[in-house]
C-alpha cells in the first residue's frame, strides 16, 4: 500500500498540525488553518487529499447522503419499503418532493457543494507543494471526485451552478445562475477524462479512485445521456483491460473481510475497525431493528426461477405452494424468508427471534428482510454493535451489464450476450436464449439489473433514465399492510427542486426548477 494511504481517513483540517516548536503554545488553532499557514509541505497535500475523500462519509445517513447506507435508495423505488421515516424519506414518498422537503432534498445538494468547494481549493493549491507524477495523480483523484459529486447533482437536480473557483478567492457578493443539465454533464465528463488520463490502476483496493473507477463512472454518465455507442466502447475497454473481474462469491462483495480481496469492487467508501466504523453496525440495526429496507412483493416476484424464466412463463417450474424454492440464487442471497434460521440461511438471531417468522417478534406480516450487506458471523446484532462493511458504489458486474445495455441499444444484442451471461453464470443462472430481438433483450437487461443490484441504490436511477419512473412508482403500494399509502411520483421529479434555502440565498439569479 502506498505511503500516503495512511492519511485516507484523516480529516482535512483537524489533523493538519504544524511541526513541533520550542513554545508549544506558538501554534495556529487547528480548526482555523488558513491558506497562509497551510500548503507548505507535501504532507499538507496528503492531508488535503484525505479531506476530499472525507466527504464520502458526510453526516445525514439513510436518505440524506449519497454514499452512507446506499441501500436506502431502494426505498424510493419499487424494490423496498421502510418501517422508519428516517430523514423524512417516507413522508416525501407519499406526499411528494418540494423545495422545503428537508434532509431528503437538501443534504445531497449541500454535501456535494461542500465537497466541490474543497476540491476546487485543492486544485488551486496542490502545485504549490507537489510536482511531477505525484501532482498529476493527486489532481486526477480530485478531478474524479469533483466529477463524481457533480454527477449526483446532475442526476438529481439537473440544472445547477457550475464553479471551478477556489472559494478563498471568490467575491461572495457575486451570485451565480444555474447551468443546464447538459452543460453540467459535459463538465462531469471533462473531469472524468482528466481523471482517466492521470490515474493508474495500481491503487486498487486502497480506497483511492483508480483509472477504472473513473472509466466506469463515465460509462454510467454516458448511459444517463443515452450515448450508447460511446458507453459500449468505453465499457469494452474496461473489460479488455482485465484489471477487474467478477468475484466468485456474489455476497463476498458486501461484507468484510471478503470485500478486501474482491477484484469486482471498482470504487467504494472504505471503513476499517476500530477507527472508521458504522455505529450500531450502521447496517444490522437499521435493517433489523428499524426495518429500514424490506423487499416488496413486486421485487420478489420479479426474480426468475432457476430455469431462467419469469415465474408466470410456461415451463418456468414455479411452484406457488413453495414460492421461495427453485429461484434465482440471488433472491436468497439478498433476502431472508419465512422459516430461515441461523443454521439454514445465516439468520442472525437466536432465542425468541431464532426463526424468521412474519407476525412474530415485531416482524411485519409479509416482510422480506435484507441479507445482503450483513456480516454472516453476526449474532443478535443490537445497538452498540460496530461494523466496517465498505459501501460499494461501483462494481465490475455493473460495467458488464452497462456494456450489454449500451451494445444492445447501439447495434442490437449480437455482441451483448457475453457480458450479461457472465453475470448470470457467476450465480449459476442459465444463459439468455439466443435469437432475442432488441426489445426482448432490453427487457431481460432490465430484469437482470433489478436482480443483480437490489439493495445497492441503483433501481431508482435506472427507472428514471429508462423513462419508467412515473409509470412504475406513482401510486405504487410498497407495504402490504398499508394499502392506502401509495408512493407519489410526477414527471417533474426528473429534476428535483433546488432547496429553498439556496434559492433564498441566491435570488434572483438562482431560479427554481420548473414545476416547483
Amino acid at each position: 500500500m502506498k505511503k500516503y494511504n495512511k492519511h485516507l481517513l484523516s480529516l482535512l483540517l483537524l489533523v493538519t498540525a504544524g511541526s513541533c516548536k520550542d513554545n508549544l503554545l506558538d501554534v495556529n488553532p487547528l480548526e482555523s488553518r488558513s491558506t497562509t499557514t497551510f500548503w507548505k509541505t507535501e504532507a499538507d497535500a496528503d492531508y488535503a487529499l484525505a479531506g476530499l475523500y472525507n466527504f464520502l462519509y458526510a453526516p445525514g445517513g439513510g436518505y440524506s447522503n449519497s454514499q452512507f447506507q446506499i441501500y436506502a435508495w431502494d426505498n424510493f423505488s419499487d424494490n423496498t419499503y421502510s418501517q422508519d421515516n428516517y430523514g423524512g424519506g417516507q413522508t416525501v414518498l407519499s406526499s411528494g418532493i418540494t423545495p422545503q422537503s428537508g434532509d431528503f432534498v437538501r443534504n445531497y445538494y449541500d454535501n456535494s457543494y461542500r465537497a466541490i468547494a474543497a476540491i476546487n481549493t485543492f486544485l488551486a493549491n496542490a502545485d504549490k507543494v507537489l510536482t511531477g507524477e505525484k501532482l498529476t495523480r493527486y489532481k486526477a483523484e480530485a478531478y474524479f471526485l469533483r466529477g463524481f459529486h457533480y454527477s449526483w447533482l446532475a442526476q438529481l437536480y439537473g440544472n445547477v451552478i457550475l464553479t471551478e473557483e477556489d472559494p478563498f478567492s471568490i467575491d461572495f457578493k457575486t451570485k451565480k445562475a444555474k447551468s443546464t443539465r447538459d452543460e453540467v454533464i459535459a463538465f462531469v465528463l471533462a473531469d472524468l477524462d482528466k481523471a482517466i488520463a492521470g490515474l493508474p490502476d495500481d491503487l486498487y483496493g486502497s480506497g483511492h479512485a483508480t483509472k477504472g473507477s473513473a472509466q466506469g463512472w463515465k460509462v454510467r454518465m454516458l448511459l444517463f445521456q443515452k450515448k450508447y455507442a460511446d458507453a459500449a466502447t468505453l465499457a469494452k475497454q474496461i473489460i479488455d483491460a482485465k484489471v477487474y473481474s467478477l468475484n466468485d462469491s456474489y455476497l463476498g462483495n458486501f461484507y468484510k473481510p471478503a470485500q478486501n480481496a474482491s477484484k469486482e469492487i471498482m470504487f467504494s467508501v472504505k471503513y476499517q475497525l476500530p477507527n472508521m466504523s458504522h455505529q450500531d453496525n450502521g447496517l444490522a440495526v437499521p435493517l433489523f431493528r428499524w426495518k429500514e429496507a424490506q423487499a416488496t412483493q413486486d421485487l420478489i416476484d420479479s426474480y426468475e426461477t432457476a430455469t431462467g424464466k419469469a415465474i408466470n412463463e410456461a415451463g418456468s417450474g414455479y411452484d406457488a405452494k413453495n414460492p421461495f424454492s427453485n429461484r434465482d440464487p440471488r433472491m436468497r442471497m439478498t433476502w431472508f424468508f419465512p422459516g430461515d434460521t441461523k443454521e439454514t440461511s445465516g439468520w442472525p438471531f437466536t432465542g425468541d427471534l431464532a426463526v424468521a417468522t412474519p407476525g412474530k417478534g415485531g416482524w411485519t406480516v409479509g416482510y422480506y428482510c435484507a441479507k445482503k450487506w450483513l456480516d454472516p458471523t453476526l449474532v443478535n446484532p443490537d445497538y452498540g454493535t460496530l461494523g466496517d462493511n465498505d459501501f460499494v458504489l461501483l462494481r465490475y458486474a455493473d460495467v458488464l451489464l452497462m456494456h450489454a445495455e449500451a451494445e444492445n441499444e447501439a447495434s442490437g444484442p449480437a455482441n451483448a450476450y457475453a457480458s450479461i451471461n457472465a453475470v448470470r453464470a457467476r450465480v449459476g443462472m442459465p444463459a439468455l436464449p439466443a435469437g432475442l430481438t432488441k426489445d426482448q433483450f432490453r427487457e431481460r437487461i432490465k430484469r437482470e439489473r433489478r436482480s443483480e443490484f437490489a439493495l445497492e441504490g441503483i433501481r431508482y436511477f435506472d427507472l428514471r433514465r429508462w423513462g419508467m419512473a412515473t409509470q412504475k412508482l406513482n401510486g405504487f403500494v410498497q407495504n402490504p399492510l398499508a394499502p392506502n399509502v401509495k408512493t407519489k411520483y410526477e414527471d417533474k421529479y426528473e429534476f428535483w427542486p433546488i432547496p429553498q434555502t439556496e434559492i433564498d440565498r441566491n435570488s434572483p439569479e438562482l431560479k427554481q426548477n420548473d414545476g416547483y
